[in-house]
């Protein structure tokens, strides 16, 4: 009996439940690395681990391994493997190349042509024929991984990712994968709560990946049997009665597992979401065993016939100020639900911020490190028991304030801040100058240059000088009343450093965010006052929001869209108070449309315009939900756009919304939607405070993506270039 070395792949942090996996499976000689596991096995083990791993990504056989110290070296040991004992002359095949901490070839696309070249040319000197490329579903697909000089070249067995279960829409971005959706089912002990009986449930189910995923788990359902293409499938090697062996043992399991099905349940408040939910469910044959249904957070309280079991959920999150705030009500919201309707039921979750685990008010058994693409994640596994309900401390903007006034008052010798007043002073001289050369009469002067000071600090020049001083929150390191006392030191010592009274300068808390498109309301004094910037006037209000409405890290865009804008039609989505298409008016554009979900925003849009002077047909305002309207003028407004300029918020769960908006699952849709607006040589500029946001590149291939962040941050922000991130895209 042949045993082949084999290699798997999984996400990084995964290594030990795929180690695990593949021992039950057969495997031998395991020994796991950084991202995967190396072993040795059968044919019948390689197909069976294709067949049946929930956490592998691709299942490499390896043909051999070189070192590599020039390109030919390449060339020249691709072609000394007889191409002929795996592929036919006439056959089709393609490449994968990945290189790391390589000197001769880190251009993967280049890697991969010379392997291409070397099969090619071995086959076509043979038999006079040559095989096709074929990037879809190829006889074979050759994996070359260099790593130094350190070359390793394997056929990939898998074909395609084995995330890729064939349920799921190929054109849904979903949230989570289905390997680590699985891995963390996996670590919640869910093989045992499905095997004693008990229910599963996701509150927020999306487009039902857990709960598919918990339901091919408990129904024993190998995750690649409903798969229609493996890596192997044409291999000259392949042994299809093997295979076919495999493939019936897998259903006889299925069909007896399906007998003992426990109640599985997906809630979300998106119809549309729900929908298709409802279609992946369908396209693995399991309708008749899950329960799908249109509930809100606040709904979810369990039947009672419902077997006590496991609540398992990926939450949103979010990065700007308003959005966390959100998210935050969110997680308290859930916690609640928890508390009084799931006593004696497990819960899981997977989050990107430990902080907002605490907001559910529920001791966490220690939280397991995953990775969601590049985003570090933990695993919070939750009883819910008395036992472990505690109640989170509240902050407020008042409460803040009034403990910031407290300690000001009773501690003013301690107010002495003299490093913070001369860092102040050092920006001042610098920034005021550079200021006054570019016309810049609102910018930031201090954004937590001294880690003891945590705050940014903002200047907008108006009928007079108005200071924006924004709290990051303290880390739980720090005393609290000794926050309090640099905070308060701050606040005195601005209005001295600025020459100005105390009344001018306004308190915000952050936490951990920069900029919000999130408005809540703090105050209703109606203070608007009007500022300069480029050939506008704005309104920006200090007191009655947490947001100035005015993002000042977006002003070298804004100015390059008036810069652009003449003779253009422009469209501004997810608006928030119109200064972008304020700049495009003034910058001679041909007509403005301003779409956005916010009446107050809207309205603040409005006023804006109407303060430049700015009214006619020419300008319009649409309020709406932007990713729906995106849907919806799909039918009618085709190319009828040459700028447009779309800055979502990270994360919203408003109740005007009919579902959870979250960049990272929607930003392919809104860009492809948006694009389709664009005229044949207009030009979308897509930008994202989302720190952690990852472009998904692939998705957009057949747009023209330019990164311009590096050109969008202006001088007063080169502190902390990650403010945002920007893209220039075009047909």
């Amino acid at each position: 009996m042949k045993y082949y070395p084999l290699f798997a792949t999984t996400p990084k942090a995964m290594e030990d439940i795929l180690a695990n996996e593949l021992k039950i499976l057969g495997a031998e000689n395991l020994k796991s690395t950084i991202a995967g596991v190396a072993f040795e096995g059968t044919l019948e083990t390689a197909y069976r681990i294709c067949l049946w791993s929930r956490t592998a990504n691709r299942i490499l056989l390896r043909l051999t391994e070189f070192e590599m110290h020039s390109q030919e070296d390449l060339y020249d040991q691709v072609k000394k493997i007889n191409w002929f004992n795996h592929l036919k002359p006439e056959g089709s095949f393609m490449v994968s190349f990945n290189a790391k901490n390589s000197k001769v070839i880190n251009n993967t696309h280049f890697g991969a042509l010379k392997v291409k070249d070397a099969v090619v040319d071995q086959m076509r000197a043979k038999f006079q024929k040559r095989p096709n490329i074929d990037t879809h579903h190829p006889d074979i697909h050759i994996n070359v991984h260099l790593n130094g000089t350190q070359a390793q070249l394997s056929l990939d067995l898998s074909g395609e990712s084995l995330h890729k279960r064939g349920y799921r829409d190929v054109s849904i971005k979903a949230p989570i994968k289905q390997n680590l959706a699985a891995a963390i089912l996996l670590r919640s002990d869910w093989s045992k709560i499905a095997a004693e009986g008990g229910s599963f449930l996701d509150p927020m189910c999306g487009s039902g990946t857990l709960v598919l995923e918990a339901a091919m788990i408990a129904a024993d359902f190998a995750p690649g049997l409903l798969r229609d293409y493996y890596g192997f499938l044409n291999w000259k090697n392949h042994e299809p009665m093997l295979w076919q062996t495999l493939i019936d043992e897998a259903n006889q399991r299925k069909t007896k597992g399906l007998e003992t099905m426990p109640k599985l349940i997906g809630f979300d408040h998106s119809r549309r979401t729900l929908a298709t939910a409802l279609q992946h469910v369908e396209n693995a044959g399991l309708q008749a065993f899950i329960h799908l249904e249109k509930r809100d957070i606040n709904e979810s309280k369990p039947a009672e016939s419902w077997a006590k079991g496991l609540l398992m959920c990926n939450p949103p999150y979010g990065e700007r100020l308003g959005e966390k705030e959100e998210v935050i009500e969110l997680y308290q919201q859930l916690g609640n639900v928890l508390k009084n309707d799931f006593i004696g039921w497990k819960a899981a979750m997977i989050i990107s911020d430990p902080e907002l685990g605490f907001r559910l008010g529920i001791r966490s058994h220690k939280p397991i490190t995953f990775y969601n693409g590049s985003l570090e994640c933990k695993l919070l596994r939750l009883d819910i028991e008395a036992a472990s309900f505690f109640i989170p401390k509240a902050k407020n903007q008042e409460q803040r304030l009034d403990q910031v006034l407290k300690t000001s008052q009773t501690e003013h010798s301690n107010n002495n801040a003299p490093m913070f007043a001369n860092r102040l002073r050092k920006n001042l001289k610098n920034l005021k100058k550079w200021a006054k050369q570019h016309d810049v009469e609102c910018y930031r002067l201090y954004d937590a240059d001294l880690p003891e000071y945590a705050v940014a600090i903002d200047i907008y020049q108006s009928d007079q000088l108005w200071v924006n001083v924004q709290e990051y929150e303290a880390p739980k390191t720090i005393d609290a009343h000794k926050a309090n006392q640099r905070l308060a030191a701050v606040l005195a010592e601005i209005p001295k450093v600025l020459k100005i009274n105390s009344d001018q300068v306004f308190l915000k808390i952050r936490r951990k965010q920069k900029e919000s498109t999130q408005i809540e309301k703090l105050n209703n004094k109606a203070q608007f006052h009007a500022v300069n910037e480029g050939h506008c006037q704005l309104w920006v209000n200090f007191g009655d929001y947490l947001d100035t409405g005015l993002f000042l890290d977006h002003r070298p865009l804004r100015l390059m869209i008036a810069q652009q804008a003449k003779n253009k039609r422009f469209l501004n989505l997810f608006s928030y108070t119109g200064t972008a298409g304020v700049h495009a008016a003034i910058g001679g554009a041909k007509s403005t449309l301003t779409v956005e979900m916010s009446n107050t925003y809207l309205q603040w849009a409005k006023n804006n315009f109407e303060l430049n002077n700015l009214s006619g047909e020419h300008y319009q305002f649409v309020r709406s939900d932007c990713s729906q309207w995106l849907d919806d003028a799909q039918q009618n407004l085709k190319k009828q756009f040459d700028l447009i300029f779309l800055n979502p918020p990270t994360f919203s769960n408003s109740k005007r919304m009919e579902q959870f908006f979250d960049i990272q699952q929607e930003h392919v849709k809104l860009i492809q939607n948006a694009a389709e607006l664009l005229s044949d040589e207009g030009v979308l500029y897509f930008s994202t405070n989302f720190r952690r946001f990852q472009l998904d590149t692939d998705a957009l291939k057949h747009l023209k993506v330019e990164d311009i962040s590096a050109t969008t941050i202006p001088h007063d922000f080169s502190r902390n270039p990650r403010i945002h991130y920007c893209w220039r895209i075009s047909r």
